[in-house]
């Protein structure tokens, strides 16, 4: 089993910067990717960035592209989300995941993001 605890969210004027962290305790072992999805009622779960552990390969929704940066930490089994430039359209629920093949992905309980214009 793997545990996934999110924070860092919050209230932001549009332009502003927050960082979200997710911090994963457990059995990490055959964990291939870890990444963040973002929910709202009207748009339902968007994907936002992964990395993939192995390679280190990183990919970006075309929304948050350019203004978002997933890193890790892997002495802390942490990942991170660095969201720059924030847009109304960015308040969302954003939750962290991990990826272990062949079973279902592990998620977090989420934390909100709020842009206010």
């Amino acid at each position: 089993q793997v545990q996934l605890v999110e924070s860092g969210g919050g209230l932001v004027q549009v332009g502003g910067s927050l960082r979200l962290s997710c911090a994963a305790s457990g059995r990490m072992d055959g964990i291939t990717a870890m990444g963040w999805y973002r929910q709202n009622p009207e748009k339902g779960r968007e994907f936002v960035a992964l990395i993939v552990m192995s390679a280190n390969s990183i990919m970006y929704a075309n929304s948050v592209k350019g203004r978002f940066t997933i890193s890790r930490d892997n002495a802390k089994n942490t990942i991170y989300l660095q969201m720059n430039d924030l847009k109304p359209e960015d308040t969302n629920v954003y939750f962290c995941y991990a990826r272990r093949p062949g079973r279902t992905d592990y998620w977090g309980q989420g934390t909100q993001v709020t842009v206010s214009s």
